[in-house]
């Protein structure tokens, strides 16, 4: 009996596989680390291969827990914007160039002199940001016109899995989107933009909407997976786009957020359109759309935190370096501080912003420091200012749409921390419940699959049948007023007003950093 939905997540650090059952519930998994090639930043690249390497070793660990015969369909969900070049046999041309890679900054700004970035917005649902694949493709063509003229593909992660589990070189419009080339609106690709980066429509893959059938497990993908051929293939969505259909959220009075290495969220609704405050990507159910705040600097800036502030031999606080344990430890100092930080507010854009700003000079700002503060002061900072950030965003998206968010279902690593949900409760000022799955990104592709496959007569039926919620965590007040107060008179100001000073300093680093290499820079493959 075919009575399990097979995820494939794969993400920047790993390949995680996940076998769903009708309710929702795991029967087993696999997982295989991902490694990025070792290259100074802002280059950013892994070996397209590892991809489906990890995936291999994923499904054998899975299929040593479950009978491989039960698989009934695979989808796939994936880190979006990365994307490989690859020849007419699907093998790659050259390294994968990641999302976080940053190497096309004077292809963005040469993008919006030509096109506009608003018209670009407008019609492929991203505003102006190098983590879309568009600048880097530009970038390509640029700088290495020979692997960009021998293409036959140029391809999504979900589009590389695709072809080497079916054959057939077809991606996901839920995938595809993400290469920023896509003309949302006419659901296919936008041929004149892609012209005028020097590329040929062909080279794209063909696509389909998620929910599909693209094919089946070929005979060849059978022996390497050791997975019964013939068993169909999905076609799946990106990981923030499924990471909202594992949260049960297919509607605009609810958003998902997701508190991972990046901090990702928004609801879901049934009319195009695109505002400053976020971007536009295809829904996991056919006809819908998802309005998407990305902060990248979730985890990853309290990563930066445990290891470079909270590691010191002198303070016990930060030993052992970045682990769970230590993490409680500062949460349980952060509790005894309360709301605010004692007057330290922290604006968390480490890794630059996108919406509503999208400047990629942007940078993080701390305010207000005096000699009573400590580390455990800018560790709740950090989980503070990445909810106001999040508020500012979604005030944006309930603007734009009319519809106020009554829900917030949260997910990923942070959504772990009782202290974090209820700091993001009093800034939103909103209720915030807990996915009941940690694996939520892994159950959207599930949840696809099994309407896919045909469990389900809707996406939204199978979203509401495999999903559930857990705790509930409730504004509180003083702390809902304070941070009102914080969020509306400091915080929402404070990043326009120092904005052109932050841009010089960029432009000042830039040119010195520019100097100091004279020219030597290493051109890396």
């Amino acid at each position: 009996m075919r009575d399990l939905a097979l995820g494939i997540d794969c993400s920047t650090t790993a390949v995680k596989v996940v076998a769903w059952g009708r309710g929702g519930k795991a029967a087993a998994e696999g997982r295989a680390p991902l490694d990025q090639l070792p290259l100074r930043p802002p280059r950013s690249e892994q070996r397209a291969d590892d991809w489906w390497e990890a995936t291999l070793r994923a499904v054998a660990e899975l299929t040593r827990v479950v009978d491989a015969e039960r698989i009934a369909g695979i989808c796939i969900t994936h880190q979006r914007e990365s994307f490989v070049p690859v020849d007419e046999r699907c093998q790659a041309l050259r390294n994968a160039i990641l999302w976080d890679d940053a190497r096309s900054l004077a292809q963005l700004d040469q993008l919006g002199a030509r096109f506009g970035h608003d018209e670009l917005h407008r019609r492929t649902g991203r505003g102006p940001s190098v983590a879309q694949a568009l600048p880097k493709l530009l970038w390509l063509a640029q700088h290495e016109p020979e692997v960009a003229a021998r293409t036959y593909r140029f391809m999504d992660v979900h589009g590389f899995l695709v072809q080497r589990l079916t054959g057939a070189f077809t991606t996901s419009l839920a995938s595809a989107d993400s290469f920023g080339l896509t003309d949302i609106q006419l659901e296919g690709w936008a041929e004149d933009l892609i012209a005028a980066i020097g590329l040929r429509p062909e080279q794209f893959c063909a696509t389909v909407k998620p929910g599909a059938v693209i094919g089946e497990v070929t005979a060849a993908a059978a022996r390497a997976t050791g997975m019964p051929a013939g068993i169909p293939v999905v076609a799946g969505l990106g990981d923030g786009q499924a990471a909202c259909l594992g949260a049960g959220v297919t509607s605009l009075d609810r958003a998902y957020l997701n508190l991972g290495t990046a901090v990702t969220g928004g609801p879901v609704g049934p009319r195009y359109l695109t505002d400053r405050s976020c971007r536009t990507l295809y829904g996991g159910a056919p006809g819908t759309f998802l309005f998407e705040n990305v902060l990248r600097g979730g985890l990853a800036t309290m990563r930066w935190f445990m290891r470079h502030v909270a590691a010191s031999a002198d303070d016990p606080l930060g030993e052992p370096l970045d682990d769970s344990a230590s993490f409680d430890r500062y949460e349980a100092a952060a509790r005894e501080i309360g709301p605010g930080s004692d007057g330290l507010l922290l604006v968390p854009y480490w890794n630059h912003v996108t919406s509503p700003y999208w400047d990629p000079a942007a940078s993080g700002i701390v305010v207000g420091w005096h000699h009573g503060h400590r580390r455990e002061h800018l560790f709740r900072a950090i989980e503070e200012g990445i909810a106001y950030e999040h508020r500012l965003a979604m005030e944006g998206i309930q603007a734009a749409t009319g519809e106020p968010i009554r829900e917030h279902v949260i997910l990923g690593g942070g959504s772990n921390s009782d202290l974090w949900c209820q700091i993001m409760a009093d800034v939103l000022g909103a209720t915030v419940t807990r996915a009941h799955t940690a694996e939520a990104t892994n159950l959207g592709a599930g949840i696809l699959c099994a309407f896919g496959v045909g469990w389900y007569a809707s996406v939204e039926e199978a979203a509401a049948a495999m999903t559930d919620v857990a705790e509930r965590f409730q504004p509180e007040d003083p702390a809902r007023a304070l941070y009102d107060d914080l969020f509306t008179q400091v915080y929402r100001p404070l990043f326009p007003a120092v904005q052109p000073q932050l841009q010089r300093l960029a432009r000042l680093h830039a040119g010195f950093a520019e100097g100091a290499a004279d020219g030597s820079a290493e051109e890396v493959r």
